[in-house]
């Protein structure tokens, strides 16, 4: 997996040939470095500057694709004129885009309960944080004493379990973070999918993301003929097709393309 500012020329040429670019984007991990706590994961200025000066220019159309709940991601980053998929893609607004997924939200009174009954259950573990965010929830563990972890992981899926049993949620796992969503079928993939159709033909989808979960979004910019590009350290198995370091070359990339 080449690094993408290593091939730079030649994924530069790529762009400048299409007709329009989609450029889609996660947020923590990818714009901003992930943070003890969500709250905490700022937007750099220059980062925020790079991101509203593409979105200005006619042929990009910049997006969010994150797993933060829509109203939270929006206030993170609190530029107008943008796509935002929050929830996993379950939720998107923008310029001429208003969605929200209906089988997710036939099951939001099974989310409100989870959040419940979560809080209640894992009160006891020093740092762990269970965040609702409308149509999911993550607990978040990052400040948990590794010696808890495994108890704490335990009291989580002991209370999921009825849900997740009977086919109303499943869980995912993230960097130090569960999370819990509706049984619907649908991920960041089928986000991108969806905000891809309401481009016209010849429009190239560019995907950053750094987490499992994004894995989806690479494989959905492939079918599209897109570029995806992984933040950190290689791995594998990883659907991308390029890397990059860090948030701050991914801010490096976006200044590149403004410029």
């Amino acid at each position: 997996m080449p690094h993408l500012l290593n091939v730079w020329p030649q994924v530069r040429r790529q762009l400048d040939q299409a007709g329009r670019v989609l450029l889609l984007l996660d947020y923590d991990g990818t714009l901003t470095p992930i943070a003890p706590r969500p709250e905490l994961a700022i937007l750099p200025p220059e980062t925020r500057q790079a991101v509203s000066r593409l979105n200005r220019r006619e042929r990009y159309a910049v997006g969010l694709v994150s797993g933060r709940g829509l109203d939270d991601l929006m206030a993170m980053v609190d530029l107008p004129g943008l796509i935002y998929a929050g929830n996993h893609g379950l939720e998107i607004r923008g310029p001429g885009l208003d969605f929200t997924h209906p089988a997710a939200a036939q099951l939001r009174p099974e989310m409100d309960k989870l959040l419940n009954a979560l809080r209640e259950n894992l009160a006891g573990y020093a740092g762990a944080l269970v965040e609702g965010k409308g149509l999911t929830l993550s607990v978040h563990y990052r400040l948990t004493p590794p010696e808890l972890r495994p108890a704490l992981q335990s009291a989580f899926e002991e209370t999921v379990a009825a849900a997740r049993q009977g086919g109303r949620v499943r869980i995912t796992r993230g960097k130090e973070v569960l999370e819990v969503r509706p049984a619907v079928d649908w991920d960041k993939g089928k986000a991108i999918i969806r905000i891809a159709a309401d481009f016209p033909m010849g429009t190239l989808p560019v995907f950053f993301g750094d987490d499992l979960t994004d894995e989806d979004g690479f494989a959905a910019v492939h079918q599209l003929n897109g570029i995806s590009v992984l933040v950190g350290p290689a791995r594998q198995p990883t659907r991308a097709r390029y890397r990059v370091d860090s948030p701050r070359e991914v801010t490096q990339t976006l200044t590149l393309l403004a410029g």
